[in-house]
This record gives C-alpha cells, sequence and structure tokens, in this order.
C-alpha cells in the first residue's frame, strides 16, 4: 500500500465542538445543536443553519446525495469521530490529513459576521482547542491548523501564537476578505499576520470558496454549473497573490491552494506574465525591475489536486514540487473509499520519484511533517485514551 498525505479534508464539527469549549457565559450564544423536527441546525447568535448534505457524502452511493439538511445520524461516524476518520483514511493509506473546518466555513469567514466580537473570538480559540483535541487522537497523522480573529490582526497574531507553542503547522484563512467587509491583503493591514507566518515558516492554507465570492453564474442554471466553476475564485486571488505586495514584501511567505486544482495554472501564470511586462510601463503601482508573477507563483506557491489527469500530464510545467495530493473526504468530491486504485490509475505513467514527491514528500517538506508509513493495524497510532479526555460523541 502507498502512503499519501492529503492536504485538504474537512472535520464536521461534532455537536459539543463549542459548547464545552467556550467560557459558560457563552454557550447560549455560541454555536450548538439543536432538533428542528427530522433534522439538527447549528444554532448561534440569532442564526438557524442546517448541516447540508454534500458536506458529508463520504461512504454514500452518488444517487443518495443531496444536498438538503441532514443530522449525524445521516453521516457515517469518520464525519464527525476522530477515530473513525483515523481508521477510514488508514484503511486506504492516507496516513497524514490537513482538515478544514465546516460550520466556521472553509477558512473561518462565519465568525467575522458575528454581532458579538468577544463571542467570536471566543469561538475562534475553541475551534483551535477542538482542533487539538481531534489531532491528540492519531497525533501521527492529524495536521493541526488553526483559524484566526480576521477583523482583529492583533488578536490574530496573539492566537497564532498561542497555537504555535502548541505545534500548529498551518494556518487558515479565506482566499480573500475584502469580499467580507475587511481590509484586503494588498492594504498592508494584515502584514503583522503575514510578518508572523513567514517568521515561523507556518504555511497559509486557503481553501477553494472559503472567501465566498463566487464567479457570474445565471440564476437560472443548475447548482452544479457553481461547483464546476468554483476553481475561478482560487485563479483570481493566487494570480492576484503574485501580483499583489505580501510576497514581495515577506518573500520566505508560503501559501496553499487548497482544491482548486492545478490545471489552471500554466495558462493562468503565462498570461499573467505576459500583462504584467506589457503594461508595467503605465501602471505605477508596478516596478518594472521587480519579480514576474511566474516567479512569485514559483517562490512561495502550492497548489493541490485530487483526480486531475490534464493537470497532471502538465505537471512539469506546474511544477513539480509544487503540487499536492488531496483526498477531500468526506466531500463529494472525496477519492474514499477505494482510493488506492484510484490513485495508481491516475498516477500510471508517473515515475516513482514524481509520485512520492506529489503524494506526500512535498507536503512532509512544507508542513513540516512526517507521514509515516501504512500499518494493517489501524488501532496502532490511534489514542483512545486522548478522544475520551476530550470528545463525549
Amino acid at each position: 500500500m502507498r502512503k499519501l498525505f492529503s492536504v485538504d479534508d474537512h472535520i464536521i464539527e461534532p455537536a459539543d465542538c463549542w459548547s464545552t469549549r467556550v467560557a459558560s457565559k457563552y454557550r447560549a450564544q455560541a454555536p450548538h445543536i439543536e432538533r428542528e423536527g427530522d433534522h439538527e441546525v447549528w444554532v448561534y447568535e440569532d442564526t438557524r443553519n442546517p448541516t447540508t448534505g454534500l458536506n458529508a457524502v463520504a461512504g454514500k452511493p452518488m444517487d443518495e446525495w443531496e444536498t438538503e439538511p441532514v443530522s449525524f445520524t445521516d453521516m457515517i461516524p469518520g464525519c464527525y469521530d476522530p477515530v473513525e476518520r483515523a481508521k477510514d483514511l488508514a484503511r486506504e493509506g492516507i496516513m497524514a490529513s490537513v482538515a478544514f473546518p465546516t460550520l466556521p466555513r472553509f477558512g473561518g469567514a462565519l465568525f467575522p459576521s458575528f454581532k458579538d466580537k468577544e463571542l467570536a473570538s471566543e469561538c475562534v480559540r475553541a475551534w483551535n482547542d477542538f482542533m487539538f483535541d481531534w489531532c491528540s487522537v492519531a497525533p501521527d497523522m492529524f495536521v493541526p491548523m488553526n483559524l484566526i480573529q480576521l477583523w482583529d490582526v492583533e488578536a490574530a497574531v496573539k492566537e497564532t501564537e498561542r497555537c504555535l507553542e502548541r505545534g500548529v503547522r498551518a494556518v487558515c484563512v479565506p482566499e480573500e476578505v475584502s469580499v467580507l467587509g475587511l481590509p484586503s491583503y494588498f492594504s498592508g493591514h494584515y502584514d503583522p499576520f503575514f510578518a508572523l507566518c513567514e517568521e515561523a515558516e507556518l504555511p497559509i492554507c486557503m481553501h477553494i470558496q472559503s472567501s465566498g465570492w463566487q464567479p457570474f453564474k445565471p440564476v437560472e442554471a443548475p447548482p452544479t454549473l457553481g461547483i464546476a466553476i468554483s476553481f475561478v475564485a482560487t485563479q483570481t486571488h493566487a494570480v492576484g497573490m503574485m501580483y499583489g505586495p505580501v510576497c514581495r514584501k515577506f518573500p520566505d511567505i508560503k501559501i496553499v491552494y487548497s482544491e482548486g486544482g492545478i490545471g489552471w495554472v500554466p495558462a493562468a501564470v503565462e498570461r499573467a506574465d505576459r500583462m504584467y511586462k506589457r503594461h508595467r510601463g503605465w501602471d505605477g503601482q508596478i516596478d518594472p525591475s521587480d519579480l514576474l508573477p511566474s516567479e512569485i507563483c514559483k517562490r512561495n506557491m502550492w497548489f493541490c489536486m485530487i483526480d486531475e489527469e490534464f493537470g497532471l500530464a502538465n505537471r512539469d510545467i506546474v511544477g513539480v514540487d509544487r503540487i499536492f495530493w488531496e483526498c477531500d473526504y468526506p466531500h463529494s468530491s472525496c477519492i474514499w473509499p477505494g482510493t488506492q486504485k484510484i490513485v495508481d490509475d491516475l498516477f500510471i505513467d508517473v515515475p516513482e520519484d514524481e509520485f512520492r514527491k506529489i503524494t506526500y514528500e512535498n507536503a512532509d517538506a512544507v508542513f513540516k511533517w512526517q507521514t509515516p508509513e501504512p500499518s494493517q493495524d489501524l488501532d496502532s497510532f490511534v489514542d483512545h485514551d486522548a478522544k475520551a479526555a476530550h470528545f463525549s460523541m
């Protein structure tokens, strides 16, 4: 069995994620589960937010997928139980996993919308504590990643420093925050946070659709069109960061784009360079002697693929050392179960050294991790005492 490092999976937060981790005065307003007929909904402040079917389809036949609200009993336990998640992944040789949040959205963009920012900040810290609890159940497999207070840079730095002391290996932010009514990454507002990430060699993970921005889609179009074109948000943001000041101010910063794919990268970077060179004479914000977008891309960015034949065929143009593999468990794009067969078929013409780079070596280097070897003893890397100490479900 080949070992794999998935840089993009998702946790369906268990019902007690916040209720057991926030101070008592916040529990009534912090996210908690309430029953609503046949379904369960998350309730926070004055909002009722149903869990969504497509976020937890792992193990279900495609003809049973739906977008309607679901309950925890409709999911396989690996969606929300760290022990079962570890076993599910290990069965398929996925021995390292970076997991994004679900209810907070894929970059924590839910919390800036809270009216009570003290509550929001408490919820950010609680999710991070939950993440460390989750990772403690399979510490050699689960790669800890923290959220930040997107609306408060000073608090974001302080929280990331707290998480660094606990061994965090990545930080999660939206692809762009200006669409949330916050200053853009171009503005310099987030420079103290970026400076910390550079100094700590902490990768910044930006997931597809994490900002909430979507490209144009006619109202009459089927919902699946939105899924098909969702990579456009990653593309526009990545090219923006290739043009922008962040990677120029912080030359050692590491930016990882999850689930945006890799096939678009060569064409987008080629055009970015062409436009950069053609128009920098009149564009007062561009230094003609500065790095090209392609040079920023090759130095500061990594891109992720699931089962992308075209992108893999063009891996030399993207850069073999710039590509990560992902499973996306338990979402609708995930290749689980049957992961080993799918990966073997996809990489059939790829040399072994390049296979290792894409499927775990590149990620090991960027996240400062060491992916363990697969084992048939699924309990050998699970700490049941850690689960008993931190999880009631």
